[in-house]
């Protein structure tokens, strides 16, 4: 099996899921008068219902369309980032993008990365970045940063914009409390955060201590900053920084 059919096969999976998933609510919403023996034992959260566009890109040109757009990181401190000068990718990594940076889109361009770079995501022959600037750079210096954002490997190529990025400012996607935001937009874990909301202040990379969802023990590697935070029906009660 080659690379990037190995890169792909998980992530058609996981937007499989998700298009399931959409459609599901979106019938239930089609015909709200017809509650299911399953709807009444389950319900939907606020979270659940929240609209999270996405795009099904499939091919070079589907990204394209970012250009000129704001994005936001959706799968934080997970994606290395590098310098983009003089129309080419530096690769000497600047650092893991936090998650909800918000990136203005500037162009997509293809690169090669070094054999011993890892950067999350296969190398194929090629990969796809997206060059961007940071809107709350030092004094609007607009400088230029590029991360991948797919693969392309002889006719094959696969695309994961949908799992990094929101294309909406998350603030207006999930209506949170303020001082969850508060805390969320300075990477920080709370009591009485869920995990979702966990995950959006602190990033995706996780160890697990094997409990069920929502009753468990996650640690967070924020940056090389670890959270332990303890989760009790979906609710943190206990929270520890190191």
């Amino acid at each position: 099996m080659r690379n990037w059919q190995k890169v792909l096969i998980p992530t058609a999976v996981t937007l499989a899921i998700g298009a399931i998933y959409l459609y599901s609510v979106f019938q239930h919403r089609k015909n709200p008068g017809v509650i299911s023996e399953q709807s009444q034992r389950q319900k939907l959260s606020a979270d659940d219902l929240a609209v999270v566009r996405m795009k099904f890109m499939q091919h070079y040109e589907d990204t394209l369309n970012l250009v000129g757009t704001s994005v936001w990181m959706k799968n934080g401190y997970t994606m290395p980032y590098y310098p983009f000068s003089g129309g080419r990718v530096e690769f000497h990594r600047v650092g893991l993008i936090p998650p909800d940076q918000r990136l203005d889109i500037k162009k997509i361009v293809k690169a090669s990365p070094p054999a011993h770079e890892d950067d999350s995501m296969s190398h194929g022959a090629q990969q796809v970045f997206a060059v961007f600037s940071m809107p709350d750079d030092a004094k609007g210096d607009a400088k230029l940063y590029a991360t991948p954002i797919g693969v392309m490997e002889g006719s094959g190529e696969g695309y994961f914009c949908d799992l990094l990025f929101y294309y909406d400012d998350p603030h207006t996607i999930y209506d949170w409390p303020k001082d969850v935001w508060a805390a969320i937009d300075a990477h920080q874990a709370k009591a009485g955060m869920n995990g979702l909301q966990a995950r959006t202040a602190l990033g995706q990379k996780v160890e697990i201590d094997g409990g069920s969802k929502g009753n468990r023990t996650v640690t967070y590697n924020a940056n090389g900053k670890k959270w332990k935070v303890t989760f009790v029906h979906d609710r943190a009660t206990a929270v520890q920084s190191e």
